[in-house]
């Protein structure tokens, strides 16, 4: 680890914008300082794109800074304008609120319970009338400025609404009240906020006085090797709600990242050292087919969102699906590891398995193909190679009666759930 923050992250390629370069070396290296970073309850979950700016404030935790995340409860209710081509479609509060709560719990998961702070910018938005916040600080911000900002400006074509237009305002608010009462220093962002984050200096000068130390950073934007962007699957955003992404899928999704990209996201997605990354990398490149720097990418990162016992159990499901072992699989591991795969539903009566294949699931188009098949002994039921046509499949006889798994040839695989 470097001696200093800024160095860091600049080896780890997480730095994009800075403020006051001098100034924020100089004080990391004097003093522990807080430093905040928001995110708007938008959505039930946070995503892998997410983790880019958090895991920058992570590493300030590491380094022994007081890292501070600010739930946008108010902001969330109005909708950020960065990113995006059209007006937000307005949450109701009740799904803002409850949004607010999982976030919350994806974040102490993240960041611990200790040298760590969650504040919500409801608690002070809300108490603002318009006629104060009109006096307050609308008169402090200059229309023309507020035009020139990237992030404005690359709305003015489509359009954006009033509502939109003032949310660098408050943002702007919530870093000064955020300064005045946390003592927060710094804000750190995707390189989308830096008109936000700036916006917010300018304010915390005018009302504090212009030796206010206060600083802005953003990290780069993500992008693959192939010049797209990083944090889509095959399947769309790959969440760190494993509800909604399990934790098989999210170890797959950074275990299949390509090589040209892997040494990349170790440095910026593990904790790992220069030696150990550097390590890695050489590995790959001496035996891409072991993969070694994509596995270890995948145990860090998963090890990081969803604990040791989830990279545990997605090792144990690849394990199974690779081999065609899968008898030992538990029915939570089955609804892992086999949730993207094609499936059907069958009753829980026992079924002749070439019926079973043609007629209740449909996996064989022909009673002659299933025959065929099953003879040739092309087809495993529950990990277990049948070639009798007579066999009979009982639903109740694996995986807590709630599937079968059929394998078809070496990588084929089916899923069938059982209906009660």
């Amino acid at each position: 680890m470097a001696d200093n923050i800024i160095d860091e992250l600049d080896w780890r390629g997480a730095l994009n914008q800075m403020t006051d370069e001098e100034g924020l070396r100089k004080i990391t290296a004097e003093k522990s300082i807080s430093v905040y970073c928001g995110t708007d309850p938008t959505g039930d979950s946070l995503h892998v794109g997410h983790l880019i700016p958090f895991m920058i404030l992570k590493r300030f935790q590491q380094f022994g800074h007081h890292p501070v995340i600010l739930i946008g409860g108010a902001t969330g209710s109005i909708g950020d304008p960065s990113g995006r081509n059209s007006e937000r479609v307005l949450q109701s509060m009740d799904v803002i609120h409850s949004n607010e709560k999982k976030l919350t719990a994806q974040m102490k998961k993240l960041f611990g319970t200790e040298n760590f702070s969650i504040v919500n910018n409801y608690d002070w938005q809300s108490q603002y009338s318009m006629l104060e916040f009109l006096r307050d600080f609308g008169k402090l911000f200059s229309v023309n400025s507020m035009l020139a900002k990237e992030v404005v400006a690359s709305r003015l074509e489509t359009g954006i609404s009033y509502t939109e237009f003032t949310y660098q305002i408050l943002q702007s608010v919530d870093f000064l009240t955020l300064y005045q009462q946390h003592d927060v220093q710094l804000q750190i962002g995707g390189a989308d906020q830096w008109g936000n984050i700036t916006a917010g200096i300018d304010l915390i000068h005018r009302v504090e006085g212009s030796d206010a130390k206060v600083f802005g950073l953003t990290n780069p934007l993500m992008l693959k090797s192939d010049g797209t962007k990083f944090g889509k699957s095959a399947g769309g955003a790959v969440w760190l709600d494993p509800e909604k992404t399990t934790p098989y899928e999210f170890y797959q999704f950074w275990f299949n990242q390509d090589d040209a990209d892997v040494e990349k996201f170790l440095k910026f997605f593990t904790f790992l050292s220069k030696e150990e990354i550097a390590d890695l990398v050489q590995q790959t490149k001496d035996q891409p087919q072991k993969r070694a720097a994509q596995r270890r990418l995948a145990e860090e990162v998963t090890a990081f969102v969803h604990g040791q016992a989830a990279v545990a159990e997605a090792e144990e499901i690849s394990a199974a699906l690779f081999s065609g072992d899968v008898a030992d699989l538990t029915a939570s591991e089955i609804e892992q590891g086999f949730a993207s795969v094609p499936s059907a539903t069958a009753t829980s009566a026992q079924t002749n398995i070439v019926e079973f294949l043609v007629d209740v699931t449909g996996i064989e188009k022909s009673r002659r193909q299933a025959r065929e098949d099953v003879t040739n002994g092309a087809i495993s039921i529950n990990g277990e190679k049948v070639r009798d046509v007579e066999f009979t499949i009982d639903p109740a006889a694996h995986f807590d009666g709630k599937f079968v798994i059929v394998r078809r040839g070496k990588k084929k695989y089916f899923l069938v759930r059982i209906a009660n």
